[in-house]
C-alpha cells in the first residue's frame, strides 16, 4: 500500500511538473508563433500582388509572379544555391568530424575549454566575421600569400569572385553548426563500441567509419539541416565573396525587395526557397523519424 501511495504521488507531482513547463513556454511559443504565421501569410499573399507605376506593392490575385519563376536565370540560380549548399553541407561535415572526435574522446577536462574556444568566436556578428574572411581570402590577402610563397599559388590565382569564394565563406560561416550536434552525439555514445570495432575491423579508419559514422548519424544529420537551411537562403557569402555568376536566390530576393522595388515577386522567390527547405526539413524528420522506430525494436 505504501509503494503505491508513494508511486501515485511521484505520479502527480510528475504531472504538475509536466503542465507548470507546459504554461512556462506557452507565452513564448503563442508570441513566436503569432508573428512567424502573420509574416508567411503576409509574404503568401503579397506573392500572389502587382506592383503599381510607383514601384508600391499592391494585394491582388496575379500568379504571374510564380509563372516568371520558371524562367532558365531562376532554375539556374536556384540550382547553383542549392549546389553550394550542398557541397557546403559536405565539406562541414568533413571538417566537424574529426573536430568533434577528438573533443569529445580526446579533450579530457579539457572539454568544455575546447567547445568554448569554437563556439564563442561566432557570438561576433556574422557580417563582420565575414568582411574579416573576405579580408583574409583576398587577392593580398594571407592566405594566398602563403600559397605563393609556398609555389601552390601562381600570381593570377584568385579566390574570391568565385564559387570556391563562396562555399570557403558559407564553410566558414556555419561550420559551427555541424560540428555541435556531432560533438553532442559522440559524447551520448558508448565509448565501448569503438573498442570493440577495433577488435573486430583493426586499422582506425574502418572502426571510424563502420563504427563511429553509424552510431552518430543522428547528430550527422542534425548538423546537415542545421547548416543546409541558412546557407541555402544566405546572401552575404555570394555579395561579399561572389561576383555577378556567383549570385545566390538570397540576392535575388534581397535585390527584388530592396533594389527592384518588386516586392510581389521577391515574395514569390521566398516561398519557392521556402518550399525547397520545407522539403529538406521534411525528409530530416521522417529520417529521424524512422531511426527512433528502430532503436525502439
Amino acid at each position: 500500500m505504501g509503494t503505491d501511495r508513494k508511486a501515485k504521488t511521484a505520479s502527480r507531482g510528475g504531472r504538475r511538473g509536466t503542465r507548470l513547463w507546459t504554461w512556462l513556454m506557452l507565452p513564448g511559443t503563442l508570441w513566436m508563433t503569432t508573428f512567424l504565421v502573420a509574416s508567411l501569410l503576409l509574404v503568401a499573399t503579397l506573392a500572389f500582388g502587382t506592383t503599381d507605376p510607383l514601384g508600391n506593392p499592391r494585394f491582388g490575385l496575379n500568379p504571374d509572379n510564380f509563372a516568371a519563376l520558371t524562367a532558365p536565370a531562376y532554375r539556374t540560380v536556384l540550382l547553383r544555391s542549392l549546389g553550394y549548399a550542398l557541397v557546403t553541407c559536405l565539406i562541414c561535415l568533413l571538417v566537424a568530424y574529426p573536430v568533434a572526435y577528438a573533443v569529445a574522446l580526446r579533450g579530457g577536462r579539457y572539454k568544455n575549454l575546447l567547445i568554448a574556444a569554437i563556439v564563442v568566436p561566432f557570438f561576433a556578428n556574422y557580417l563582420v566575421r565575414m568582411y574579416g574572411w573576405s579580408v583574409v581570402l583576398s587577392d593580398d590577402g594571407p592566405l594566398l600569400r602563403l600559397l605563393r610563397a609556398a609555389g601552390l599559388a601562381g600570381e593570377g590565382t584568385t579566390i574570391l569572385q568565385t564559387g570556391a569564394g563562396v562555399v570557403a565563406g558559407l564553410v566558414y560561416g556555419f561550420v559551427v553548426f555541424m560540428i555541435i550536434p556531432l560533438y553532442a552525439a559522440m559524447e551520448r555514445m558508448d565509448t565501448s563500441l569503438i573498442e570493440a570495432g577495433r577488435d573486430l575491423y583493426g586499422g582506425p579508419l574502418r572502426t571510424f567509419l563502420l563504427v563511429t559514422v553509424p552510431a552518430t548519424r543522428q547528430g550527422a544529420a542534425a548538423g546537415c539541416v542545421l547548416v543546409l537551411l541558412p546557407a541555402m537562403g544566405d546572401f552575404v557569402s555570394a555579395q561579399l565573396m561572389g561576383g555577378p555568376d556567383q549570385i545566390m536566390i538570397g540576392n535575388l530576393i534581397q535585390d527584388k525587395f530592396f533594389q527592384g522595388q518588386n516586392w510581389p515577386l521577391g515574395s514569390a522567390l521566398t516561398m519557392l526557397l521556402m518550399a525547397v527547405l520545407f522539403l529538406g526539413m521534411l525528409g530530416y524528420l521522417r529520417r529521424t523519424r524512422k531511426d527512433e522506430a528502430e532503436a525502439a525494436r
